[in-house]
């Protein structure tokens, strides 16, 4: 016989099971609702919040970056100086910029691959000068030492750097005097000019400038002499009593400049000039300036005067206004001897025909064979102002050079250099 259990009790046990089950379902869900959020849960996030799923927390990441930036902003220190308040920034005065450290000594600049280094420095010109040493005979003197030189600039004694003895071919322009007027005056410079033209080498460069009122190129520089040659041909019949030497001179003078080494002018001249617009002190500073250019003065129509002089006729060479036409003529000489002195060339006045072929080998002896010194100025002022320079020959002991020849007897010597030049300008 079993036991059964009474039906009341199991009914009480049935309605006591329904009162107790659904508080355990309550407190269960709560318990399931907030364990998960105690385990994955961010501290800004309250417990009544929802857990997301992995793409809605990768939606939510830029915004809380976004607000943590924002946050990073209000935190910052504003333009004021002082972070932010609840009611706006809190002023805090701002640091005086201070001024950087000075150091003694400032660095150098910094090298840059590939530039040069410059460095500033003052150029004191080297002046050269052409000397020429002859005897008494007109004869080149060889076989003097650079010792054998000394160089007066301005009365200053300079110290001689560079020396040399040189036979080389001459550049040099022949400027003719062919005007109407006197025809033994045409003769002499159409004569003089083929016998230069004759000393010619083949090497030598030369050119044919004919004046009267103005200047005649006939012959450009060359080294054919038949161009020389014909253009002297040329000349028959001159074309203006007008002989403006000062302004052919001048401007014969302007070309050379643009030729580089050493030039020479053959100035076949009588002196006369009777209408240029240059002055006499005008053509006389030109010739003063001119660089690296010798003048050698032939003077033409010594044997005409003489003979006006020796018949009472000198008076008709010049105009009839003249005050004294001795005295003119003497002036045109002292003018030609000054164009030579001042650039160390010479003065010839030849007297008949052959004494123009002497002359011309005179300077032909003297222009291929002569010395050459170079010294820089101690006055390194670039002002231009006129330096007058003197070349003197002395001896090992400072004394003026004698000379002897083969037979003992002392030999008188000229020495043929310029008289100065004019220094550069600043500018320049």
């Amino acid at each position: 016989m079993s036991l059964t259990p009474p039906r009341n009790l199991s009914n009480i046990s049935k309605v006591i099971a329904r009162f107790l089950f659904v508080p355990a379902l309550i407190i269960g869900f709560v318990i399931f609702n907030t364990v998960p959020v105690f385990a994955a849960g961010n501290p800004g996030q309250s417990q009544d919040q929802q857990p997301s799923s992995p793409q809605q927390q990768q939606g939510q990441q830029p915004s809380t970056q976004q607000q943590q930036q924002q946050q990073n902003q209000q935190n910052s220190t504003p333009s004021a100086g002082g972070p932010q308040g609840d009611i706006g920034p809190i002023a805090v005065p701002k640091k005086k910029d201070q001024p950087p450290a000075k150091e003694d000594t400032p660095k150098p600049p910094k090298k840059i691959e590939g530039m040069p280094n410059f460095t500033l420095r003052v150029n004191v010109p080297l002046v050269s000068i052409d000397v020429g040493v002859l005897s008494k005979q007109g004869m080149f003197i060889p076989g003097l030492r650079k010792e054998n030189f000394r160089v007066l600039e301005d009365g200053v004694p300079q110290t001689v750097t560079g020396f040399n003895q040189t036979e080389a071919p001459i550049t040099a322009v022949m400027l003719v005097e062919f005007s109407e007027g006197f025809y033994p005056l045409e003769y002499d410079s159409l004569y003089a000019s083929s016998v230069f033209a004759s000393t010619l080498k083949k090497e030598d460069w030369i050119a044919l400038i004919t004046y009267d009122i103005k200047p005649h190129i006939l012959a450009d520089f060359t080294q054919d002499k038949r161009e020389i040659y014909e253009g002297l041909r040329s000349l028959r019949f001159a074309m203006s009593r007008e002989a403006n030497l000062f302004d052919a001179l001048y401007e014969t003078l302007d070309r050379l400049d643009e030729v580089e080494g050493r030039k020479y002018v053959m100035l076949i001249s009588s002196g006369r000039d009777t209408f240029s617009k240059h002055t006499l002190d005008q053509i006389y500073k030109k010739v003063q300036g001119a660089k690296d250019t010798a003048i050698y003065s032939i003077s033409t129509g010594a044997a005409l005067r003489e003979w006006a002089e020796s018949h009472g006729a000198t008076s008709q060479l010049c105009n009839i206004t003249s005050f004294s036409c001795r005295t003119e003529w003497l002036q045109y000489d002292n003018e030609m001897k000054t164009f030579a002195k001042m650039t160390g060339g010479k003065f010839y006045q030849p007297m008949f025909a052959g004494s123009f072929k002497d002359a011309f080998v005179d300077i032909a002896q003297t222009v291929r064979n002569q010395y050459t010194i170079a010294y820089r100025p101690t006055n390194p002022k670039q002002d231009g102002s006129f330096r007058k320079i003197k070349v003197e020959l002395v001896g090992p002991d400072g004394t003026p050079l004698k000379m002897r020849d083969e037979k003992g007897k002392d030999v008188k010597y000229q020495i043929i250099a310029r008289d100065g030049y004019s220094a550069k300008h600043q500018v320049e």
